[in-house]
């Protein structure tokens, strides 16, 4: 007896994809044994578990359906359809689905290959799907959205850029004497003189590393460039944290209601999003929400700021209005706080206390402060750690200040069904996240890329984002190649091991050949960005070649004077062109691969309708053919036997039936 279920082929699964609550799907199946086979099928059953938090569980009896045989079957063979219907849940949440087969007295279970193309296997054993279970064998899965759901168009189909503050640019009235007193208030900090000086990673010798050197990158030194990121195509820009803080990176939040002295001002930042808008960029701003800084106005453990913090009540220094925001605990006469993986410098919040939900989302909170004053939304810093109804409070909130408000949620893994906590969460069925940090497309791409994956698994595990994320927040899905918390992306394409010690990645840079291989690939690796459906994210100096391993590597200042000159051309040609040509934004995608070495992307309109059924203009059809290796290639789509070179993309654009080559890159 063979089995067939692909959830990815509307024979047997319609509609595609994520759905929206209520509505109806058809999920069918193929069974084929041969005439002589003993045993008939007595019993063909859709089994389903649906919910979120709990599950409820069920089955009915399928239908025979007349189909044409399937594919690859013998003539000898009796092939037969089975279909049934279910109406979706009201509520959105999972809905996990498998199919029992009878036979005699035997039963199997249909279920689902995680790592494959939509298809399944048979299993003798019932599917797992609780988040403490093993997930083998699998269930295939429907993610259930809340039907009014939308994204800010903005986001859909843009290029992002994503800026560390301190090291992109310093403004033109930037005085060293004047930032370094700024700058040494506190003294753990470092200052450098030098723009292209090494990041420290050392730190001073009383304290060791703290991530606390400053090269003076201001809000003014941003605004400065904008015309710089409009030339890219970008259309958001989003910044790591601005808010006053101790360190560089700003993740240990010192005041939520002030930028950081050393960026400029609340002022500045106001000018820097009317400045950005002016040129069609909205600015996204970073939500540090689960942790504050140690020292900070709330915690206040290193007595900096005026008034009674959190850990100075709790060492009978007075009260606090922030102390019931921590979780402190005492043993013996020492005192110890809950804080983020355990670095005493990041305190945790309870982000189920009322006075902390109405200082973050409350009429005058935050959200609704910095929405006022320009921003167009927040990424969410560790969304995975953040507890649901808090998220869902965060939406409504920024929701009720700005409709178009952005949401974006830092997650590593397919967020469809993400587990942490002990539980799936709420982040992708509309009622927290707009999108999602794509990860998963980092690892698969760059693993692609060098060599890690085959042609065949990267197709798989893109098609299987989109299959389960809902079609809008796929198409605003934030495509990244680099950030803040990974090595830099030409660094990895080169192929260079990391090293280890941050000792050894402050001297490793890639050798000139290294570097022209990373180059290549990076060139390419922007190329499929562009091509494919989501938000194109540049981190800044990547399109200029800058190098680096993890943190503090990764965070090294632009190379102003010192670009690749002709590596930003590039980014800038094909940004303007995803700007300017919505069937890179909103085209409906086809993805292929034609051997092991070249992946076909494919954006189409479907009579002159996007994605979502609304009419554009521009180019009906755009391919892009990309080739991971060093050796010449046919290309995919030539009849006269043209040759790709090695490393190497064509971009081929026309009309759907007349296809004019207008670009070849």
């Amino acid at each position: 007896m063979k089995v067939f279920h692909q959830s990815r082929q509307s024979r047997y699964r319609h509609p595609y994809g994520a759905l929206p609550a209520h509505s109806l799907v058809t999920l069918a199946i193929s069974i084929s044994h041969t005439p002589d086979e003993v045993q008939a099928v007595t019993g063909v059953y859709l089994c389903y578990a649906y919910g979120l938090y709990q599950f409820q569980e069920s089955r009915q009896r399928m239908d025979i359906r007349e189909q044409p045989a399937l594919p690859g079957t013998l003539e000898s063979e009796i092939t037969v359809d089975y279909e049934a219907s279910v109406t979706l849940p009201s509520e959105p949440g999972l809905f996990f689905y498998w199919f029992e087969i009878q036979s005699g007295e035997n039963r199997v279970y249909y279920t689902c290959d995680l790592y494959g193309d939509g298809s399944g296997w048979i299993s003798h054993h019932h599917p797992h799907y609780q988040p403490s279970d093993a997930h083998h064998p699998s269930p295939f899965q429907i993610t259930v959205y809340d039907p009014d759901f939308a994204v800010p168009s903005w986001m859909i189909g843009a290029v992002i850029y994503q800026i560390f503050p301190d090291r992109f640019n310093r403004d033109r009235d930037f005085s060293p004497e004047r930032f370094g007193k700024v700058a040494l208030k506190r003294p753990e900090r470092l200052f450098h003189d030098q723009w292209q000086d090494e990041v420290d990673y050392q730190g001073r010798p009383e304290t060791g590393y703290l991530a606390c050197d400053f090269f003076g990158g201001s809000l003014a030194g941003i605004t400065e460039k904008l015309d710089y990121i409009a030339q890219l195509g970008v259309t958001v820009l989003y910044l790591n944290p601005i808010f006053e803080a101790r360190s560089n990176h700003r993740y240990d939040t010192g005041d939520y209601e002030q930028v950081d002295p050393l960026l400029g001002t609340n002022a500045d930042l106001m000018a820097l999003c009317r400045a950005a808008r002016t040129r069609g960029i909205h600015v996204i701003l970073d939500g540090v929400f689960s942790h504050t800084g140690a020292d900070s106005r709330y915690f206040n453990r290193f007595a900096r700021y005026p008034g009674t913090g959190a850990y100075q009540e709790m060492t009978g220094q007075g009260l606090s209005p922030f102390t019931d925001w921590y979780t402190f605990h005492r043993k013996g006469e020492d005192l110890f706080y809950d804080s983020w993986w355990g670095f005493p410098d990041l305190p945790n919040v309870k982000e189920h206390d009322l006075s902390f939900i109405e200082y973050i989302c409350g009429e005058n909170g935050i959200l609704r402060t910095w929405l006022r004053r320009g921003v167009s939304g927040f990424r969410l810093d560790v969304s995975d750690e953040l507890p649901d109804h808090f998220l869902r409070e965060i939406r409504r909130t920024m929701q009720k200040e700005r409709p178009d408000a952005a949401v974006l949620g830092e997650v590593w893994e397919n967020a469809s069904h993400k587990i942490s906590y002990g539980t799936y969460r709420d982040f992708l069925f509309g009622r927290t996240h707009d999108s999602i940090m794509g990860y998963p497309f980092q690892k698969a791409l760059l693993d692609w890329f060098t060599h890690h994956l085959s042609s065949h698994v990267l197709v798989n595990q893109l098609e299987s984002i989109r299959e389960s994320y809902p079609l809008a927040s796929f198409y605003a899905g934030m495509n990244l190649i680099s950030s803040h918390d990974i090595p830099r992306a030409i660094t990895v394409l080169a192929g260079l091991p990391d090293p280890g010690s941050r000792e050894l990645q402050a001297r490793t840079f890639l050798s000139p050949p290294a570097r022209q291989r990373g180059l290549a690939l990076l060139r390419l690796c922007y190329l499929f960005q562009i091509a494919f459906p989501g938000m194109a994210a540049i981190y800044y100096g990547d399109e200029a070649g800058l190098e680096g391993y993890r943190d503090p590597f990764n965070r090294r200042t632009y190379p102003w004077g010192r670009e690749e000159s002709t590596l930003i051309d590039w980014f800038r040609k094909l940004g303007q062109l995803r700007k300017q040509w919505p069937v890179l934004q909103t085209g409906l995608l086809r993805l292929t691969y034609d051997n092991d070495s070249v992946v076909v992307i494919e954006r189409f309109l479907d009579l002159g309708r996007d994605v979502f059924g609304h009419f554009v203009e521009g180019p009906e059809r755009v391919r892009v053919a990309i080739n991971r290796s060093p050796h010449p290639v046919p290309v995919p789509w030539s009849t006269n036997g043209d040759q790709m070179p090695g490393y190497g993309g064509i971009l081929q654009a026309g009309a759907t039936e007349i296809r004019t080559e207008l670009e070849t890159l």
